[in-house]
């Protein structure tokens, strides 16, 4: 999953954790009413408490002084309710057997066992929702319209059950309260009101979900339905169908359970905005539940490492990508029309598996000679990087105008040859698909800077179009006067 901590001072560290040390081989200390966890203690803690919350961490780590605190607050909360929950913190640079023995692959993180079943939560308001949830009715019974109109105004955004027999005794609503007791971030209500069925215009049991009061989408429920149906429906459905990418939903966007996620990167301040993101959200409502679709304000500096990890420059925005989150490739849409018909294909042939990242056999000798031999396979480990400064020529091998450059870049290679930050390279466009845009025709260049410089610099494949790099740029350094970006 995956949420980014808040920094939090060092003193809420040296005031809430201690390393577990000196301590006979299966004991179990305990300090302020947290069990200090280790390798030789962990089993029989799980054996003594029936449900034993867990917090993973590593001292001092920026991204653990969020994680101290959450856990810091769902443990002073716990002490003023009827929980009975044991909370217990494992030191993972000092556990490191443990830590791999249980598949920690995230710290900071929190973790609930439950008779060896273990749940990640991560906020202190999700931790005691789930634990009160667990314990206690996990959804509010709503006796009337009145109740019902109240509680969605509370929040919003909710989930509401409609079951027309008695709550309690129906297994539907079984399985109703137990999503409710496991989905601690939403709030969760459930009514056998007449009143509320005529509302929404509904005769069969079934559960909603409301944004701001509003109905967005209807589940009907039968004998059928698993839970595992409804947790689908609900996390699905809580989304837009355009998410903006921003620090409240990058958490959630990258824990939801659609994996192909299409990213559409674009400056909204940008005059053809308006009707970009209408075909964005169009084509949205057709892959729901196949394809989230997250949009990605270029224009917003906290976006910056989201947009390095794509390696997406300002300059070339307007731009989509597809990401698929088990496998992490990337598919760049090679053209610049972004409207409904485009997006539409493109997803469809995403998704059937027509679309595929072409490249050339990387050769043996790709590095061997002066010009580097680029293909889609080694480009982006060759372009992007914090070192080199990078000339590409693009070209197609069938040109004539392609071929005419060929002495030029050889020449352009010796030139530079014995520059270790400059590498002049090549690659037949026409036979490599790279995850930038390159809306030239071949032949045409582009200067990479270092990656930590904001610039790529781009040029016709001419004599004249090589006059707009100089000297000073391939070594890295900028003419005076220079500031385009």
């Amino acid at each position: 999953m995956k949420c980014v901590w808040p920094l939090c001072a060092v003193c809420v560290w040296l005031c809430l954790s201690v390393c577990a040390g000196g301590t006979e081989p299966g004991t179990i200390t305990e300090e302020n009413g947290v069990l200090l966890l280790t390798k030789s203690n962990f089993k029989q803690a799980l054996g003594l408490h029936q449900q034993l919350l867990v917090h993973f961490y590593a001292p001092l780590s920026g991204d653990a002084m969020g994680s101290i605190m959450e856990f810091s607050k769902a443990a002073k909360e716990l002490k003023d309710t009827p929980i009975t929950t044991k909370l217990g913190r494992v030191d993972v640079t000092k556990q490191k057997e443990l830590a791999e023995e249980l598949n920690v692959t995230m710290v900071p993180s929190m973790r609930l066992y439950l008779s060896g079943d273990k749940h990640i939560l991560k906020h202190s308001t999700a931790i005691l929702t789930w634990l009160q949830r667990r314990e206690g009715p996990s959804a509010e019974v709503l006796a009337d319209l009145s109740q019902s109109e109240t509680f969605l105004k509370s929040h919003d955004l909710v989930v509401l059950g409609l079951f027309k027999v008695r709550v309690m005794r129906e297994r539907e609503s079984d399985v109703f309260y137990s999503v409710a007791g496991d989905v601690a971030d939403l709030p969760f209500g459930v009514t056998d009101s007449d009143e509320v069925f005529r509302t929404f215009q509904l005769t069969s049991d079934s559960v909603l979900l409301l944004k701001e009061s509003k109905l967005e989408s209807t589940f009907e429920v039968s004998e059928e339905t698993t839970k595992e149906d409804l947790i689908t429906f609900i996390r699905i459905h809580e989304f837009e169908l355009v998410t903006e990418y921003t620090g409240k939903t990058a958490s959630q966007i990258l824990s939801s359970l659609v994996m192909n996620h299409l990213l559409l990167f674009i400056n909204k301040t940008e005059k053809n905005f308006p009707d970009l993101h209408h075909a964005f959200q169009t084509t949205a409502a057709h892959f729901r539940g196949q394809i989230l679709f997250v949009l990605v304000d270029a224009d917003e500096p906290r976006n910056g490492r989201v947009m390095e990890y794509f390696h997406v420059r300002a300059e070339d925005t307007p731009t989509v990508r597809m990401v698929n989150l088990t496998d992490h490739l990337q598919y760049q849409l090679q053209s610049d029309r972004l409207d409904t018909l485009t997006l539409t294909h493109f997803c469809q042939e995403y998704l059937l598996g027509r679309v595929k990242m072409h490249s050339e056999p990387v050769p043996e000798d790709w590095d061997k000679k002066p010009v580097k031999e680029l293909v889609g396979l080694n480009f982006e480990r060759v372009v992007f990087n914090d070192k080199n400064n990078v000339l590409v020529l693009f070209y197609s091998g069938w040109n004539a105008e392609s071929r005419a450059l060929f002495p030029l870049w050889e020449e352009l290679a010796q030139r530079f040859r014995n520059h270790d930050n400059v590498v002049i390279a090549r690659l037949d466009a026409t036979l490599n698909d790279i995850n930038i845009r390159t809306l030239e025709k071949p032949p045409s260049i582009r200067l990479f800077p270092a990656v930590y410089a904001e610039r790529v610099r781009r040029g016709r494949g001419t004599w004249d179009g090589v006059g707009f790099i100089s000297t000073q740029q391939l070594q890295g350094q900028s003419p005076p006067g220079d500031t385009q970006g």
